[in-house]
Parts: C-alpha cells; sequence; structure tokens
C-alpha cells in the first residue's frame, strides 16, 4: 500500500515526503510543478507530473499505486493574491478538491489528511484561538480552504472514511538535515523574505502596517518549523490507522511573534542590517492569530521539537545559500 501526497514537490509537502520515506512508507507525489521543483523530490518516490483534480488522473494514480491514505498539500497559499484573484482561489483550492473527494470515495481510499489553515478563524476574539472558536475567515484563501473542511466532513459522513483536518499557522525553517527548504523564488513568507534581502538577493523587505492593537504595531503570528508541521501529520496518519475518529486539529506553538520581531531575529543571525520599507495594511490581515494547541497534544502526543525562531532563521539562511550555490552551480 502507498500514500499519495499532493502537492509533494512543495515546501511543507517535499518535507512530508521525506518524512515518510525515512519511516520506510511507499511514497507516490501528485504535483504540477507550479510552485514546486522536481529535483525536490527524491528517487524513493514515485512522481507524477499533473492536476489534483484531474479526476482520470487520479483515478489511475490510486489504482496503479495502490493507494490506501491521501495527504492533501496542494494550494494556493499567497492572501493578497487570494483578494486579487479570489476565482482562480477557489479553482484550485475548492473545486478542485471535490474532485480528489470523488475519486477517493470511488476508491475507498480510507483515510485522509488536509493541510488546513488558521486563516479559516479570520479575526478571532481570543488569544490563543482553539478549534472551537467561530470560523469567520476575512479573505478568499481563509474561505477556501473552510469550504474544503466542510466538503471533507461531509463526504466523510455520507461515505465513511476517516479524516484529520490540521489547521497550522505560520510555516518556517528548513528541514535539520539540510536535504529542502522553500526553494519558491518569489514565496512571500516573512522569514523567506526578510532572509533574501539579508543576502542581497532583496533590496529591502516592506512591512504591512505597524497600526495593529499590538505590542509593537506589526501583525503577530505564530511561527512553527516546518518539521514540526510534518511530524502532526505523521502522528495524524498513524491516529487514523489505529482507528481513530476523524478530528480537526490546530497545529502552532501557542506563543505569538509580532512581524517586526522577527525581522529584527533575521539582522541579529545574519550580522546584516538591512532596508524596511513601512506601508499600510493589507486588506485581509488579522492583528492577531496565535494557536491553542492543547488538543492535539492530548489526543495525538504531539510534541514541538523545534519551537526556536533563531534556529528557524539560521536554517532558513542555510538553505537560501544552497539555493545561490545550486544556482550559481
Amino acid at each position: 500500500m502507498s500514500i499519495l501526497v499532493t502537492g509533494g514537490a512543495g515546501y511543507i509537502g517535499g518535507h512530508m515526503v521525506h518524512a515518510l520515506l525515512d519511516t520506510g512508507e511507499s511514497v507516490v507525489v501528485l504535483d504540477d510543478l507550479s510552485t514546486g521543483f522536481r529535483w525536490t523530490v527524491p528517487q524513493e518516490a514515485a512522481l507524477i507530473v499533473g492536476d489534483f483534480g484531474d479526476m482520470a488522473l487520479v483515478d489511475r494514480v490510486i489504482q496503479q499505486h495502490n493507494i490506501d491514505s491521501i495527504i492533501h498539500f496542494a494550494a494556493k497559499t499567497v492572501v493578497p493574491e487570494s483578494v486579487a484573484d479570489p476565482l482562480a482561489y477557489y479553482l484550485n483550492n475548492t473545486a478542485r478538491v471535490r474532485n480528489l473527494l470523488e475519486c477517493t470515495v470511488r476508491h475507498e481510499v480510507t483515510r485522509f489528511v488536509f493541510s488546513s489553515t488558521a486563516a479559516v478563524y479570520g479575526e478571532p476574539d481570543a488569544s490563543p484561538v482553539f478549534e472551537t472558536a467561530l470560523l469567520a475567515p476575512v479573505n478568499p484563501y481563509g474561505r477556501s480552504k473552510l469550504m474544503v473542511e466542510w466538503m471533507i466532513e461531509d463526504v466523510a459522513r455520507a461515505h465513511g472514511f476517516s479524516f484529520v483536518i490540521l489547521r497550522y499557522f505560520n510555516v518556517a525553517g528548513a528541514d535539520p538535515r539540510g536535504r529542502l527548504g522553500q526553494s519558491t523564488a518569489n514565496a512571500t513568507h516573512l522569514i523567506k523574505v526578510a532572509v533574501q534581502t539579508a543576502l542581497g538577493q532583496r533590496s529591502g523587505i516592506e512591512v504591512f502596517g505597524v497600526d495593529y492593537p499590538t505590542r509593537d504595531g506589526s501583525c503577530i503570528r505564530d511561527f512553527i518549523h516546518v518539521t514540526d508541521v510534518v511530524d502532526a501529520h505523521l502522528q495524524a496518519l498513524d491516529y487514523l490507522r489505529r482507528g481513530g475518529q476523524s478530528q480537526v486539529f490546530n497545529c502552532g506553538y501557542g506563543r505569538g511573534i509580532s512581524v517586526l520581531e522577527v525581522i529584527d531575529t533575521v539582522k541579529r543571525v545574519s550580522g546584516v542590517n538591512f532596508a524596511v520599507e513601512i506601508s499600510s495594511r493589507r486588506p485581509g490581515d488579522p492583528a492577531t492569530v496565535v494557536a491553542g494547541a492543547d488538543k492535539i497534544k492530548a489526543m495525538l502526543g504531539w510534541r514541538p521539537q523545534y519551537d526556536d525562531l533563531a534556529e528557524m532563521v539560521r536554517q532558513a539562511l542555510d538553505w537560501e545559500r544552497r539555493l545561490r550555490e545550486r544556482a550559481v552551480g
């Protein structure tokens, strides 16, 4: 039996593929390579280049590779882009998942792990925010993901498969063994942008709003190491294999770090005092989003191992240097 990882040539999905292979799993990657890279997929994994919403293709993949579990990462994830082009997000993040779910049901795949987002909470009234909080996304990205959560719950209820939905917060860092990191050239992840600025690959970094009701006026987020996120997926899959009932879990550290604090950490770790431009707020950016992660710790036994912002920054810097050497070589 094999595990299908959609988006397995991307940042988080790619780390998932390595982790699964490290534990001896048989892995199939389905990725259209729009933001992922063929070279990131280890030879031990089967790579199929294509659209996860192409039902004929997904039917063949499930049948030919004897898929019994699906971990779905593939998605568009840039909030401002979703505001500017919502239809693209509803097509890719929502409509195509409907097709993937139909294939899941048709071939009786019994386990489904979905990478959702804290964006489904919108602008929460309390911090930290727990799974029971009001779901009120404020941008098309968050809405597109929440629609998928609803679809998964409805389809599972009707057809009897089990799922885990992981709502994770701001993913950062790189593989501690140096095998993978955030590789998309124009990625908008804060630490990626700040690190590239420190290395002279960008002329400066833009901070969108310092007039929020936070300790320094900039947005506060819960930054979680990519390896801890992947470990949560591994434990979710193991939980389902042991017969666990469908669940929704937050995945974060439960502490908030501001945008300006992240930038200061990158400056300190890199030793570079780079330019920072202060701009107005972006539409759809809530002031504070921090995870309440008690449930995942209690039910899955998940324990973060890499909760260190400075170390996340060091790993991101190291990976960016590796990418630069790769491009030169």
